[in-house]
């Protein structure tokens, strides 16, 4: 039987384990990435460990999301990464050079490399076919340290394309249409690999949306062949070198195979407040807009960007609409401003942003009060916007400067625009803005510079035989990391204050949990369905440690959350029955005994104490997860192991 694109690039990587789904393997990682609202935690975890020089082939640390320096809070936080980052062979990329994705698509992807990063949408890196994962801090600082990755061997879906997109619909609606046959958690636990003679219609760029997007499906990662189009986008960034050809076998099998046919579909849009919510544009049309943001690792290539200003060149936009731009990087930025498409889009009244992240974590540009929002991003959360009651729609592009033209929700297809883009042959690269760290010889004369705002990581616990517990919260569906830890531009520059951050945990859901569950000292969570989903933050981990809780029961988890909870030392428990979530009540006293017999069996018995119900529990666990949660989370194992 032959190999899946994923399947070669694990085999070629694989340290231990078998490449048997649902078993774990260890896989050796080339690259890592770290952006500054995980960053800072992830370098902290990095020094903990004593390695004194990362061990991957390229790391890199970007400063694309905490960027709004209102205080002093985010530059002390840059200031400290980027003196790890000069000390321990880190390279580091300043403010306002780019948002981490778009950079590393350009300057650093290797097709047939592997990468991880403290950031869910890592793999985009999949767009030039990259093995690229998003990871929680500490396996992003393990893997600096020369650690292999753990995962779950995924299964595989393939997702076979034919035809060609028509003008007006986009790669974001493919992204879309995926979204809209899977959903938010049809993707756990498998590998997304794009095929078809589709492919090759598609663009570097646009293949990079789609793995970027893939993401919002649960996925383990997302992955496109590595081609001539590929060659073409690496020439053009002067990296012919780094080619390598990559596609499945003819023989590779997988667990299932999707068709979608690019001349069929249309542009759609994600309606609030989840990236499956998923309809025509068409069947929308006409709905007010009072917002739209263009930008974020998913559509602020310099592909996208031209796209917008020809459609936006010669006009203005609507008076009951304000605009915004965010270029992906500072290559993009350049690049529109050399071929005046800069001076097009400003001129249309557009309100240009720096290159980073901005209103897509919640960074500022907040919609107004009810307000309707289109954006060209990945996640449209309640909340995420940073306006409790905004209404964020996720479109492409083109949609999105449709919109911001009539003031409406307007299907493009329909303005009789003609956008002809036609991309360089060579870009400008200019790399002024990534500092490369100290020589070894050098390094130990560097000081490591920390701010006041930058505390300890906080104190975890080995499990116990035995568990006894208020549930001190009791959640829905889909609760996603921006449930439990909201980002913002008030609370982000606090990422590396994990007492600071407790007072907002779980805040969307119940303002008093933090209080209550301080108070409490130990608590248990318990959720529904793909609990976790959304980001790779590991702070929706820490700060719950921080908190006391010791344990989450849930009738499925996403895939980076739960490791980010056992690599917290919070031990993850799914319910066997799931029928069983409605016999518990928020307040009920819960017990749990032999929790280390449980473990090694996969079955155990929750007495809620308060009713007297018996509910069984499964906790499928590797012998290595065992070990991390016995010694209270991988940094204290990881520590122990090196001695």
């Amino acid at each position: 039987m032959g190999l899946t694109i994923a399947q070669k690039i694990i085999k070629s990587h694989l340290v231990s384990g078998d490449m048997t789904p649902g078993g774990e393997i260890a896989i050796k990682i080339d690259q890592t990435l770290t952006q500054d609202a995980t960053g800072t935690m992830a370098y902290l975890e990095f020094e903990t460990m004593g390695v004194p020089r990362v061990r991957t082939e390229r790391s890199v640390a970007y400063i694309d999301h905490n960027t709004l320096q209102s205080g002093f809070e985010n530059a002390d936080d840059h200031r400290y990464i980027q003196s790890v980052a000069k000390k321990h062979g880190i390279y580091f990329s300043r403010p306002g050079n780019g948002i981490c994705h778009q950079v590393h698509l350009e300057r650093f992807g290797i097709p047939g490399k592997t990468l991880i990063g403290s950031d869910s949408h890592t793999p985009t890196g999949g767009g030039i076919g990259m093995l690229a994962f998003g990871a929680g801090g500490l396996d992003v600082a393990v893997a600096m340290g020369g650690g292999a990755y753990q995962i779950t061997m995924p299964k595989m879906i393939k997702v076979n394309l034919t035809g060609r997109l028509r003008p007006f619909v986009t790669a974001k609606d493919v992204s879309l249409e995926i979204l809209r046959i899977l959903s938010v958690k049809g993707g756990v636990g498998y590998i997304i690999e794009w095929g078809g003679q589709g492919v090759k219609t598609l663009s570097v760029p646009e293949r990079a949306t789609i793995t970027n997007m893939g993401t919002e499906l649960g996925a383990t990662t997302s992955i496109f062949p590595s081609d001539e189009t590929t060659r073409a986008f690496l020439k053009a960034e002067g990296r012919e070198g780094d080619f390598m050809p990559l596609e499945s076998d003819a023989d590779a099998e997988y667990d299932r195979v999707i068709d979608i046919d690019l001349d069929k579909l249309c542009p759609l849009v994600a309606c609030p407040h989840m990236p499956d919510n998923v309809k025509t544009v068409e069947s929308l049309a006409g709905t007010k807009v009072d917002q739209v943001c263009i930008g974020s690792c998913t559509n602020s290539s310099l592909q996208d960007m031209l796209k917008v200003a020809a459609m936006l060149k010669g006009r203005v936009i609507s008076p009951s609409v304000s605009l915004s731009i965010s270029p992906g990087s500072k290559q993009v930025l350049s690049e529109l401003a050399d071929r005046g498409a800069l001076s097009d889009i400003i001129a249309s009244g557009a309100r240009l942003l720096e290159c980073a992240c901005g209103p897509c974590i919640g960074m500022g540009f907040s919609p107004n009060s009810g307000g309707v929002s289109l954006r060209t991003f990945n996640r449209n959360f309640e909340g995420r916007s940073g306006t409790a009651d905004g209404k964020v729609y996720l479109v492409s592009p083109e949609t999105a400067a449709a919109a911001a033209l009539t003031g409406v929700i307007t299907d493009p297809t329909t303005l009789g625009i003609d956008i002809d883009v036609k991309m360089p042959d060579t870009f400008k690269t200019d790399d002024s803005a990534i500092i490369p760290p100290a020589p070894p010889e050098e390094a130990d004369a560097v000081e490591i510079l920390r701010g006041p705002n930058i505390k300890k990581f906080p104190d975890s616990v080995p499990v116990t035989d035995a568990l006894r517990a208020e549930l001190m919260l009791k959640v829905g569906d889909n609760i996603t990391t921006d449930h439990i830890m909201p980002a913002g531009a008030k609370i982000l520059p606090y990422r590396s204050n994990i007492p600071y951050l407790s007072q907002f945990c779980f805040g969307v859901c119940d303002k008093t949990f933090p209080e209550r569950a301080k108070a409490a000292g130990r608590s248990i969570i318990v959720g529904g369905i793909n609990y976790g989903q959304g980001s790779s933050r590991e702070h929706a981990a820490l700060v719950p440690l921080y908190l006391g809780v010791r344990a989450v029961i849930a009738k499925s988890f996403a895939r980076i959350h739960i490791a980010n909870l056992i690599n917290a030392g919070i031990i993850p428990f799914t319910f066997k029955n799931a029928d069983d979530y409605e016999k518990l009540a928020q307040g009920d006293m819960l017990s749990i005994e032999g929790v280390f017999e449980g473990m090694d069996s996969g079955n155990l018995t929750l007495t809620d104490v308060t009713n007297g119900v018996k509910i069984p529990l499964l906790c499928s666990f590797t012998e290595r997860q065992k070990a991390i949660l016995k010694a209270g989370g991988l940094l204290r194992y990881t520590t122990k192991e090196n001695g």
